[in-house]
């Protein structure tokens, strides 16, 4: 097979091309939000809110409602939930994200244990399966994706304010409760968009690591969250092509070729690799501190 066959031939199936937008949208969407929960120091909320949606998930399925509703209702109340205990109950924001992230998915498995049977949705839904996205879901995803990049685009340097300096910004009489209960409440809509793509397990990854990748190379936030961008939509296309290739799981293909990247970006980025720590340790080599981009 020639070259063009090898680019072209997968996108001669209409799964692939749907999983193919998808996991762009969810990829670029995870990485806008995902800068935040970096620079916040808050990796592990993302798993929290993912795995509290698990509830809501098999809510929906017991009653018969839309899965994404109930996915979208327990994960936006356990973020709203985080940042409330944190807040009112005087205790650390890592402390009630771990005591409401137990809370939640004990629950979820409780529920999901009285199901008999074999349940082929909810298992997609706790692996991924970004191939298996119809046309419908990908209108879900679109919209509900619009919706944060809109809101993020609209308030970015409110949540930048609010994220990064806190007292700062109350100082400046910004709503800074209100900016977290928002981030916190597009942090639970980004999840819900991204768990058919990657499951519940996975999409911690797709939030933190390409903008940790990009943290890793650039200093300025827009450049950050450009880059972060970036690296989610190179990824999900190669992992789109490695998982058709090779027959494995797309999600965990598409998080593995992140976790390459970061990995890549640890040895030889400017800041942390192979070239800095040698010319750290050499005196012969003169470096001159570089400009903030």
């Amino acid at each position: 097979m020639d070259l063009a066959g090898l680019l072209f031939d997968p996108f001669s199936f209409a799964f692939m091309r749907l999983g193919l937008a998808a996991a762009l949208m969810v990829g670029v969407v995870c990485a806008v939000m995902g800068s935040f929960v970096v620079l916040k120091g808050l990796a592990f909320i993302g798993d929290a809110v993912s795995h509290a949606a698990l509830p809501g998930l098999v809510v929906a399925y017991l009653v018969g409602a839309p899965l994404y509703l109930g996915a979208g209702v327990a994960a936006v109340a356990t973020a709203l939930a985080i940042g409330a205990v944190s807040r009112r109950g005087g205790l650390r924001f890592d402390t009630a994200v771990g005591v409401l992230f137990a809370g939640t998915f004990a629950l979820g498995i409780v529920l999901f244990s009285t199901i008999r049977g074999y349940t082929t949705d909810l298992l997609s839904y706790l692996l991924g399966y970004v191939l298996g996205i119809g046309p419908g879901d990908l209108v879900q995803v679109a919209i509900l994706g619009g919706l944060v990049l809109g809101t993020v685009l609209v308030l970015r340097k409110e949540l930048l304010f609010a994220t990064f300096d806190p007292a700062g910004a109350a100082a400046s009489g910004l709503p800074v409760a209100f900016l977290e209960y928002l981030l916190l409440g597009l942090l639970g809509v980004t999840i819900v968009i991204s768990i058919q793509a990657v499951g519940i397990i996975l999409v911690v990854a797709m939030l933190v690591t390409p903008p940790a990748t990009a943290q890793l190379l650039v200093v300025r936030f827009n450049r950050m969250i450009t880059l972060a961008a970036a690296i989610a939509a190179i990824s999900a296309v190669v992992g789109l092509y490695l998982s058709f290739y090779l027959n494995v799981a797309s999600g965990a293909a598409i998080v593995l070729v992140e976790t390459l990247a970061f990995l890549v970006a640890l040895l030889l980025g400017p800041r942390t690799g192979f070239r800095r720590r040698r010319a750290a340790a050499d005196p012969s080599v003169i470096t001159r501190p570089s400009s903030v981009p």
